[in-house]
């Protein structure tokens, strides 16, 4: 029988910044098909595309065992970015299928976002803008982030990042990870503590983590209680790592200043209560959305599936 040679895309922004990972697939006997919402939606066409496609350049579509199940010629999911909490691996390694991710690819890209994050919660800009096009001008105060205490939750790439950048605004860096880096305590003056006292000593909060048992609800009304007044939260990982009920009580309530947020349970978050808030900043889980990390991203999710095909294995596996 002979192998499909059909790549699917879902990834939105893939070929945004040039075609560089499309021309690498096709010069390796590929043909590249990218699904479109314009089409219909995603995962109804995935339930047709996916039964006889060899490969997924896959978005933040949920990978469920039935719809992984209806792959009978699919050899791997290549996820363009890092997350993989929405591709059952139990379903996928049972069926023969490796589902790889592209770490670093984004990194820049999602820690400028956090600090874009930081800055807009911290001084208002999202409020104000509305306020102003409104015909409404407002000047609500803010803090500043100068020379505060940043608290990172998750110190990989994109976490070090962030901190890097905050040293720029002589913040005194606070990680918690469960591993310590020499190296970027000698280079930053990081300090790695236990989460209770990052969140008690932080003035700002920044979330890389992965979304797993153990961070699931990570922040809840009982955390938000010992948090800092003015404190301002951002989340550019993973929607569930913040109770997003508790979360709307503790900004409403003044427990603390401000969030940021480019990661929420349901995304995009329409009905959800927090977008009442005048300090709370919500964006459509874009950290990765520039045309770097879209190239990037695109050629590493596209090599991904040449080691595979080629090697029958990837380096960048999670399964």
């Amino acid at each position: 029988m002979k192998m499909s040679n059909k790549i699917l895309v879902t990834a939105r922004s893939f070929g945004s910044a040039d075609d560089k990972a499309q021309k690498l697939l096709e010069a390796n006997g590929f043909v590249v098909k990218k699904l479109v919402a314009a089409d219909g939606p995603i995962l109804e066409q995935l339930e047709t595309e996916i039964v006889d496609a060899y490969g997924i350049i896959a978005g933040l579509e949920v990978y469920s065992p039935e719809l992984i199940a209806k792959g009978k010629e699919l050899k791997i999911i290549s996820r363009y970015g890092v997350g993989y909490d929405k591709v059952d691996l139990a379903a996928a390694s049972a069926q023969g299928i490796t589902v790889t991710i592209t770490p670093g690819a984004n990194g820049d890209s999602v820690a400028d976002m956090a600090m874009a994050l930081m800055l807009s919660a911290a001084r208002n800009v999202g409020f104000m803008d509305k306020c102003i096009k409104d015909g409404n001008q407002q000047r609500p105060t803010g803090v500043e982030m100068f020379e505060k205490t940043l608290g990172v939750i998750g110190a990989g790439r994109i976490g070090k990042g962030v901190a890097r950048r905050g040293r720029g605004f002589s913040m005194n860096i606070l990680c918690y990870d469960v591993f310590q880096d020499e190296a970027f305590i000698a280079e930053t003056g990081a300090k790695y503590v236990d989460l209770e006292t990052l969140i008690k000593e932080s003035d700002f909060i920044t979330i890389h983590s992965p979304l797993n048992a153990e961070t699931e609800n990570m922040f809840n009304k009982e955390t938000f209680a010992t948090m800092k007044s003015k404190a301002v939260i951002v989340n550019t990982a993973r929607g569930g790592i913040i109770n997003e009920d508790d979360l709307y009580d503790a900004l409403k309530d003044g427990v603390i200043g401000a969030a940021g947020l480019d990661a929420t349970v349901e995304e995009p978050p329409y009905g959800s209560k927090l977008l009442e808030l005048p300090n709370c900043t919500v964006t459509p889980h874009a950290g990765a959305a520039t045309y770097e990390a879209s190239s990037k991203m695109g050629l590493m999710a596209a090599q991904n599936i040449l080691d595979v095909h080629k090697e029958g294995s990837c380096k960048f596996a999670v399964n």
